[in-house]
């Protein structure tokens, strides 16, 4: 069959003159204007996908999928099966290839020599390239002035060439193959250079000629393989060596049939399994079972039930080819219809105790340097100044609500202190820095139900606590020294996206949640009238009611109430003499601004728009492709600068985020250090066993799920990873954290999956209408280092982050 003979085709040992290499495809057809000389006008182009030139002939089409009819394509077939067929020709110009091809056509009364030599000459025509167009759009005043000067150039340059060279002819090798100075020098400046830039880097070329001549009665067709590849000078847009043509050349009339069987070789040129073909094939059988297996691929759409004028746009996700190159390739669709296993030497029990943690400091420990090298690029920058914004804000809000929850005994200040140290020690010393440790919503509840707990049966909170946080430490250095992170590979895909959409869909109601709890503090006047926008006020007034807190604060300062002129105090001073707000005015907590709840809407929304057209600007058609990249890159944190800029500039007194200004704990009865004992009974340590297995419980989980989501194979991960050695890192600093009276932080499954996508590499050279392909993440500890040490430095610039 032809797959099998393509197969085999494929399969033969390449030699340094077959090997395939990528290919730009240029079609190139014959035009006659009249009172003009005959040239070679391009009409379209491959890289990957096709580009055709405008009716206008100003501009190139968007790329699209090429859509072929059924009878070109057996027309091809019989074109090659019939015409001239070269491999492994050796020429150096265009003339030896002209020759080449007539000296195989077989001498007839309808192809004598005259009709010979006009075939000759029409294959020698000067090329018109639709890039050459563009430059010509210069005013004619511009373009004249440009032509003689160009000319005079020109003619000095020729002198000293005609000096040089005894008998300058143009059957000269140098000559033929068009590489001389002068000509190399005007081939660079009419290359299309914005377009090289996406053309691989050892690409070749192939030419594709067709059109009608009224002098010829049958056609000429010809397949020529060019070894090696030549620099055929201003036969291709772009100054890469060609090493396919492909020439159709007939009778009047059939201008489109000709157009159309271009169209489908220069598109069978493009597919991935006839272009390997074409380099390999030893004969035109070869070449003949190359379209017959492209053709078993081919699907036909009705024609009464699609339109086709329709361009299909190209793909994102293009599948592969290698099961039409390989008999024994799998399909995609059945690759994946079994569940995917994480599987790999990391996850191997090794038997011995902590054997795993060893071989995971073996693994990395090699890599270590270059985590700080690869990080010194402006994409690890971006991300860092992203994530910082990113991460601050729920380490700043977890610390508010903790010290909410538990009256003050662990609040901000020592969430800030926590997540620094925590941070620092990991992206240092951790097997896979690209996780980010952050304040889960678990570990929260946790926290919760413990201080309720201890307040009930008079407990000391930060004693147990730390007691409990030991007990759990200890349990997952057990973990680690039993190699039960092997247990990970028993973690499936459903698992893994279920517990990422729920940490996602609780994320995006946190904030919504938020944005609708401002109603509260800045209420919205519904159903106003104009008319009693006068009588609207909000003032202070002495409590009708003081309570004994008030009246002993009163006593004790030594404070009249009566002495006090209550209407002419500012919002501030009637807070601290506790006074209370009275009128229609008032919110909950007193006077507010009304319309700081629409504005924080608009803020909110126009922030993730924003941030959102940033993000997609790399695939946008404005500015050079680096700045395009850099605008990407930085498009969170630009947004961020504009809308803070704009909140500032605006004026009105949105909500802020309230950093701690001194170093300090919160509350002056506890230090940085405690006692795991403390006030509470002996056997309290004891007790603490049973709430730890629950905590490591939680901790193992929520950290080994997102290491599974970090490590997935699509990341292209090449420097391994370390679950043992995670988990005893963050092991090691939960017990530090205990004994500190810090919060516990555990990898954040959403904050790790936005810094592995904040550091995707993709492919700079992309053909027109391919989707740059992922080369990989750039694994560093630069990122997350550079993060959480800003982080512990926040104390210090609180004017700034206000």
């Amino acid at each position: 069959t032809p797959s099998q003979r393509v197969q085999f085709i494929l399969g033969t040992e390449e030699d340094e003159q077959h090997v395939p290499h990528d290919l730009f495809t240029e079609l190139d057809e014959i035009c006659v204007k009249e009172g003009e000389d005959a040239e070679w006008k391009e009409t379209a182009r491959w890289l990957k996908f096709e580009e055709d030139v405008e009716d206008g002939g100003e501009r190139w089409s968007k790329p699209y999928v090429a859509t072929l009819s059924l009878h070109s394509l057996f027309e091809l077939r019989s074109c090659i099966i019939n015409g001239t067929v070269l491999l492994d020709v050796r020429a150096t110009s265009v003339e030896d290839i002209a020759d080449l091809i007539l000296a195989q056509q077989e001498p007839s009364p309808e192809f004598d020599e005259r009709t010979r030599a006009k075939v000759r000459e029409v294959l020698l025509k000067k090329h018109h390239h639709q890039n050459e167009r563009k430059r010509n759009n210069l005013l004619p005043i511009v373009r004249s002035f440009a032509d003689v000067s160009k000319k005079q150039e020109l003619h000095l340059l020729e002198k000293p060439a005609q000096t040089l060279t005894p008998h300058p002819s143009p059957t000269t090798a140098e000559a033929k193959n068009g590489v001389t100075p002068e000509t190399s020098a005007m081939d660079l400046s009419k290359a299309e250079l914005h377009f090289m830039k996406k053309i691989p880097s050892g690409a070749e070329a192939s030419n594709v000629l067709v059109g009608e001549l009224d002098f010829l009665h049958q056609p000429l067709v010809a397949f020529v393989r060019l070894t090696p590849a030549v620099l055929l000078s201003g036969m291709t847009e772009v100054p890469i060596p060609t090493r396919f043509l492909f020439v159709l050349l007939g009778p009047g009339g059939k201008a489109h049939q000709y157009h159309e069987i271009g169209r489908s070789m220069a598109t069978t040129m493009t597919d991935e399994v006839f272009h390997d073909v074409a380099y390999k094939a030893k004969d035109r059988a070869d070449l003949v079972a190359g379209i017959d297996e492209f053709l078993d691929q081919v699907t036909v759409l009705p024609p009464g039930e699609w339109d086709p004028s329709i361009r299909i746009e190209p793909p994102k996700n293009v599948p592969s080819q290698e099961k039409r190159k390989m008999p024994g390739a799998l399909d995609e669709s059945s690759s994946h219809s079994k569940p995917e296993k994480h599987s790999g030497p990391e996850l191997e029990r090794t038997g011995r105790l902590f054997g795993g943690l060893v071989l995971d400091v073996k693994r990395k420990a090699p890599w270590f340097w270059s985590d700080f090298r690869d990080g010194l690029s402006l994409q690890c920058l971006a991300s860092f100044l992203f994530l910082y914004c990113a991460c601050m804000s729920p380490v700043i809000t977890f610390g508010g609500l903790l010290g909410e929850a538990t009256h003050g005994h662990i609040s901000a200040m020592e969430s800030l202190l926590g997540a620094s140290m925590t941070g620092v020690v990991y992206s240092l010393f951790a097997g896979q820095p690209l996780t980010i440790l952050g304040s889960t919503g678990p570990v929260l509840v946790f926290e919760k139900i413990l201080y309720k707990f201890c307040k009930e049966y008079t407990l000391s909170y930060l004693s147990l606590r730390t007691c409990i946080g030991l007990w759990t430490a200890f349990f997952c250095v057990v973990l680690v020294a039993t190699d039960a992170s092997c247990l990970v590979c028993y973690i499936t895909r459903f698992t893994e996206e279920a517990f990422a959409s729920l940490i996602c869909i609780i994320f995006i109601y946190e904030a919504l949640e938020k944005l609708s709890h401002l109603r509260e503090t800045f209420p919205v006047h519904m159903h106003s009238k104009l008319d009693l926008l006068t009588v609207y006020y909000c003032k202070c007034e002495p409590p009708a009611h003081p309570s004994n807190e008030t009246l002993q604060f009163w006593r004790s300062n030594g404070i009249n109430v009566l002495g006090i002129t209550w209407e002419n105090l500012t919002v501030s001073e009637c807070r601290s003499l506790h006074g209370e707000f009275q009128g229609p005015a008032c919110g909950r907590n007193g006077p507010y601004a009304p319309n700081v709840l629409f504005w924080c809407c608009i803020l909110f929304f126009s922030t993730f728009v924003l941030s959102s057209l940033l993000k997609k600007f790399k695939t946008s058609r404005y500015f050079p492709t680096r700045v395009r990249s850099t605008v990407s890159d930085f498009a969170v944190f630009l947004t961020i600068v504009i809308m803070v800029l704009i909140d500032l500039g605006i004026g009105i007194p949105s909500p802020k985020l309230h950093v701690p200004h001194v170093f300090k704990p919160t509350r002056d009865d506890r230090g940085w250090l405690i006692n795991p004992i403390g006030p509470n009974p002996w056997w309290t340590v004891l007790a603490a066993l049973i709430p730890a297995l629950l905590c490591t419980i939680l901790i193992f989980m929520d950290q080994q799920i997102t290491a599974v989501i970090v490590n997935r194979k699509e990341h292209r991960l090449k420097k391994g990873c370390g679950y043992h050695l995670d988990l005893f890192m963050v092991a090691v600093m939960l017990g530090v954290c205990s004994v500190m009276g810090l919060p516990w932080f555990v990898a954040a499954t959403v904050l790790s999956i936005t810094h592995v996508n904040s550091l995707k590499v993709e492919s700079d050279c992309s053909a027109p209408g391919e989707q740059p392909k992922f080369l990989g993440i750039r694994e560093q500890r630069v990122t997350g280092l550079m993060i959480f040490v800003l982080m512990g430095c926040s104390v210090f610039f609180t004017s700034v982050l206000k």
